[in-house]
């Protein structure tokens, strides 16, 4: 690559010339060898894309009034899951108030609230072009079971119906509320949020499942980011390969008699490695209450209350 583009390419994603990614073209494929990725610049400042030149969005990249006239025009409808069984139902309140006041304001959403106890799902008012439906699950007597369940009914739930009644899908954790704005610069082909608790971190401290045993094996050497399970978005075609790609390798896990260190999150940072998102969201949409909001994070949009595992698991 010559000089110029390489200082262009430089330029675009924050590496230094010593960094650089070699980029190897021939007529039938083409090799990409980068250093692992990082939030921050040498400067401490939040990168803009990540090597691959996918947006890395948050507070300050976008302008709000300009994107939501762009997507206006598309008459786009966006499917959002949440899981809530068993005590889980008593975060559906708040997830779903805050919701209606901040997540997807003046755009068609509908909730697909998976639960056990349909009776518990409350009555929350709902603005224009938003809608509730309840799905009835059986119950589990393992918090695991119900996380590693997510991609299956992601899976069927897109294989059903969404395929022809949405245009984009996000499945969020229910245990989390919405605190700012979350609208349609978060929308791309398939979007991954970057975990809160390790945007700043080593990569080897990263949770990936490390036993080769895994089909969602990574070992130390390779890795980009760590994302986190609970935001899991993207065009409905794209979430439906994932969810599917996912639930097959958790397949072949239980099969041999093998549970990833952290379900389906460990899957998901598998998928995300050989099949990179083509937006990346800030920790500003994938927060957490325990954690205090440090300078480099602007605005929290999106964050998982603080509750007692205890007490609301079935299971330790």
């Amino acid at each position: 690559m010559k000089g110029n583009l390489k200082l262009l390419f430089c330029a675009l994603t924050g590496l230094s010339l010593t960094g650089f990614v070699y980029v190897a073209f021939t007529s039938h494929w083409m090799k990409l060898l980068y250093n692992r990725p990082n939030m921050f610049d040498s400067q401490g400042n939040f990168l803009h894309m990540s090597p691959w030149l996918a947006p890395i969005v948050r507070e300050g990249t976008f302008n709000p009034t300009l994107i939501d006239a762009i997507y206006k025009k598309k008459n786009i409808t966006i499917a959002t899951t949440v899981f809530a069984l068993g005590k889980y139902t008593q975060f559906l309140k708040d997830f779903l108030e805050s919701a209606e006041l901040n997540y997807f304001v003046g755009f068609c959403v509908h909730y697909y609230v998976f639960t056990d106890l349909p009776e518990n799902v409350p009555e929350v008012k709902l603005g224009e072009d938003h809608h509730l439906t309840v799905m009835k699950v059986a119950s589990s007597n393992r918090w695991q079971e119900i996380s590693l369940s997510r991609m299956e009914r992601l899976e069927k739930l897109i294989e059903s119906r969404l395929i022809n009644e949405a245009d984009y899908i996000f499945s969020l954790d229910v245990d989390s509320k919405f605190y700012g704005r979350w609208g349609v610069e978060s929308l791309g082909r398939l979007v991954g949020a970057i975990h809160p608790w390790y945007y700043n971190t080593h990569h080897e401290w990263f949770p990936y499942e490390r036993r080769p045993e895994s089909q969602a094996y990574i070992p130390y050497s390779k890795g980009d980011y760590y994302y986190g399970g609970a935001v899991i978005g993207g065009s409905v075609k794209d979430v439906y390969q994932l969810a599917k790609t996912c639930r097959e390798q958790l397949d072949i896990d239980k099969g041999n008699q093998i549970e990833a260190a952290w379900q389906e999150e460990s899957h998901l940072n598998k998928y995300f490695l050989y099949n990179k998102p083509s937006k990346l969201l800030s920790p500003e949409y994938l927060w957490d209450d325990r954690k205090s909001k440090p300078y480099e994070i602007k605005i929290i949009r999106f964050s998982q209350v603080y509750k007692n595992y205890y007490k609301i698991r079935p299971n330790p």
